[in-house]
């Protein structure tokens, strides 16, 4: 993970997928030395200069989150989706 600064969307993480796909909206846990840093939202999700809404593996993307910007090279995300389910 590489830490790029975009004019006007912030700092994201210059990322690749490596299984399953990333959807802008969607949940992170990033890791730093295998300890868990943040926890939050995909506000947003870049494949080049193109905002776009999810992005699967093998593909390289810039994915920003709701109130973090501190990337450094070598932390990890790991994404999910939360779901409601009827009881």
């Amino acid at each position: 993970m590489t830490p790029i600064k975009i004019p006007r969307t912030g700092v994201v993480a210059g990322s690749r997928v490596l299984e399953g796909k990333v959807s802008r909206g969607g949940w992170v846990k990033l890791f730093r030395a295998r300890e868990m840093v943040h926890e939050g939202r995909i506000n947003s999700l870049k494949h080049f200069k193109e905002d776009v809404r999810e992005m699967p593996a093998g593909q390289e993307c810039g994915i920003g989150l709701e109130g973090w910007e501190d990337f450094q090279p070598g932390d990890t995300m790991e994404t999910y989706r939360l779901e409601r389910e009827e009881i």
